[in-house]
């Protein structure tokens, strides 16, 4: 059985929305509106949390149990 991929604090925002971009939700409950923002691609989640002020385990938390 394949193990289930999992978003890590070092990946980056374009990496976790090309892996399912129905997280864009997620983001933007967490007032990260930054899915679309060029920047997402160099900007990973640990660094977008820190600048929004986001509590980074309760964010990969929320990420990784709706992750499809």
């Amino acid at each position: 059985m394949a193990k289930k991929k999992k978003i890590t604090k070092d990946m980056t925002i374009g990496e976790v929305m090309n892996m399912s971009p129905d997280l864009a939700e997620v983001f933007m409950g967490f007032g990260m509106h930054c899915i679309s923002c060029p920047v997402s691609q160099m900007e990973t989640v640990e660094e977008a949390g820190m600048v929004h002020g986001v509590d980074l385990d309760f964010l990969l938390q929320k990420l990784n149990e709706n992750l499809k």
